[in-house]
């Protein structure tokens, strides 16, 4: 099996799966399951990443010669990790002749220090051990390749209370394809529908409805997406955390 290459870029399969739609009746089919999970997204979703990714981008800028951005000017891009910060920073599209190595300097750089400024996004540690609480196991599904999100997880002492952990290699396609959704449903082993999917971009909900699971839009989060979070076509979307623990509870 071929593994995603950091040359490619996922969202071009965006228009190769069918667009999302809301189910309103998502809650009582989800309930419908004894044992149920949730699954989170990381940058944006789950964790705020924005400042060590924007530490970056402002290190390339430095070397540049150009003066640092704001830290609000990038978060926005930070959901789609170096290309976004590349695009948005230096005016560098992802199919620029100098993109590749932009990247992989990038790449370099944020991988020495990937985890000083990460922690949690506000509101959400509250609602991982409400999870924990209540047996429900819950993991990650992130675009983010392996190199990166197990340093990170480790640093943050998440190991231990994963009950899964997809990165963007992990399977042989990355969001929006549903492959990396499959492979997380399949090894909690349960139903698609017991399973809950919250992302705060809109390759989050495609990649979630085609894998079956149903989808929560964190719209607190970076999202990076052009089109606006409600037409995502998202089962549920919360615009805080506090929305986001009221619809899980």
């Amino acid at each position: 099996m071929s593994q995603p290459s950091l040359r490619t870029n996922p969202d071009l399969q965006i228009k190769d799966w069918p667009e999302p739609k809301p189910r309103p009746d998502w809650r009582a089919r989800w309930h419908a399951h004894h044992r149920r999970a949730v699954l989170f997204d990381l940058d944006g979703t789950l964790l705020d990443t924005a400042a060590d990714l924007g530490g970056v981008a402002n290190e390339l800028r430095r070397q540049q010669g150009l003066s640092p951005m704001a830290l609000e000017e990038l978060r926005p891009y930070a959901s789609k990790g170096a290309r976004g910060m590349i695009q948005k920073a230096l005016g560098v599209e992802w199919d620029a002749p100098d993109f590749e190595s932009l990247r992989d300097e990038f790449l370099n750089i944020y991988q020495r220090d990937l985890s000083r400024h990460t922690a949690f996004m506000p509101g959400l540690e509250p609602i991982i051990q409400s999870l924990e609480h209540r047996g429900m196991p819950w993991g990650i599904v992130t675009n983010k390749f392996k190199r990166f999100t197990e340093p990170l997880i480790d640093d943050l002492g998440l190991r231990a209370r994963l009950a899964v952990c997809v990165s963007g290699d992990t399977t042989e396609h990355a969001k929006p394809h549903p492959a990396p959704l499959r492979h997380a449903i399949a090894y909690l082993q349960l139903p698609a529908e017991a399973v809950v999917y919250v992302g705060d971009d809109f390759r989050d909900i495609q990649s979630g409805f085609n894998a079956g699971c149903f989808t929560m839009a964190a719209a607190f989060g970076f999202c990076s997406s052009d089109r606006p979070v409600s037409e995502w076509g998202a089962d549920a979307v919360a615009n805080t955390s506090e929305d986001l623990a009221t619809l899980l509870a």
